[in-house]
């Protein structure tokens, strides 16, 4: 389970629940049906209108992307994997990487391995594995908009609910008591608008793009290592390589890890 999504909505609600409390407002004040079905029935409906079914039936896998972690190799798990399967090559030949392609999990990677042992080119098989990332890209993009649409839909319906409260409050000119509780009920609908935008659907949008980048990252090796293995190239030219994909303190580990390992 990815923590940060569940601990980061907590720590927003608890922000602005105790800031509210210490603000002499309470929170129950946000319990108000009309600016509920407002920001949450009026977003759901925005949204609608702007993607097609086809992009809004991904939307519960969306949210189980944000709160799960997608089991795929790290680039550090991946670099002496590719620096062990360079090496059978060279001494055993490339067939003899077809009893490893069952071992491996990950489908992107199995497949660029199997077209490897199978014989294609370089060219064929780059092409192939990138127009799958290119693919996936895309897909990514799509469902991140659906949130970032959100995000920019809710805040503005909030400033139509609190002009809808305005609108209603203008009734009881003729009572004090009654046009200040009418003018304050009228805001909530504007905070619930900016809360939802910019502490939910704007983050859940970040997340998506940010998990998007480093999954696409991490295919980005993998096209390299099995062409860097197909080409023949040497175990440790390849650990050079990919280690470039790697912040300079992971390098350093990863060298002094391979270095023990040797000793």
């Amino acid at each position: 389970m990815d923590v940060t999504s569940l601990v980061g909505i907590i720590i927003a609600f608890i922000a602005v629940g105790v800031g509210m409390v210490f603000k002499g407002v309470s929170p129950m004040v946000v319990i108000n049906p009309a600016a509920l079905l407002i920001i949450i029935l009026g977003t759901i409906g925005a949204v609608t209108i702007a993607f097609p079914t086809s992009e809004l039936k991904k939307i519960p896998k969306l949210f189980g992307i944000l709160f799960k972690e997608k089991k795929m190799p790290s680039i550090q798990e991946l670099i002496p994997l590719f620096s062990d399967w360079a090496q059978v090559a060279r001494k055993e030949g490339l067939l003899a990487l077809e009893a490893k392609i069952e071992d491996v999990e990950d489908p992107f990677l199995k497949n660029g391995l199997s077209m490897a042992v199978d014989g294609q080119n370089a060219e064929f098989i780059r092409d192939v594995m990138q127009e799958e990332i290119d693919a996936m890209e895309e897909r990514h993009q799509s469902g991140a908009a659906i949130f970032t649409q959100a995000g920019t839909y809710a805040p503005t319906l909030g400033v139509l609910g609190a002009v809808l409260g305005l609108i209603a409050a203008l009734s009881h000119m003729d009572n004090t008591d009654e046009l200040g509780h009418a003018i304050g009920a009228a805001f909530v609908a504007t905070l619930l608008g900016i809360f939802t935008g910019y502490v939910l659907w704007h983050p859940f949008a970040n997340k998506l793009k940010r998990k998007s980048k480093q999954e696409i990252k991490v295919r980005q090796v993998m096209i390299e290592g099995v062409l860097s293995v197909l080409e023949g190239q040497a175990p440790k030219a390849i650990e050079q390589k990919l280690s470039t994909y790697l912040p300079a303190f992971e390098r350093v580990k990863l060298k002094a890890e391979g270095e023990q390992d040797i000793a």
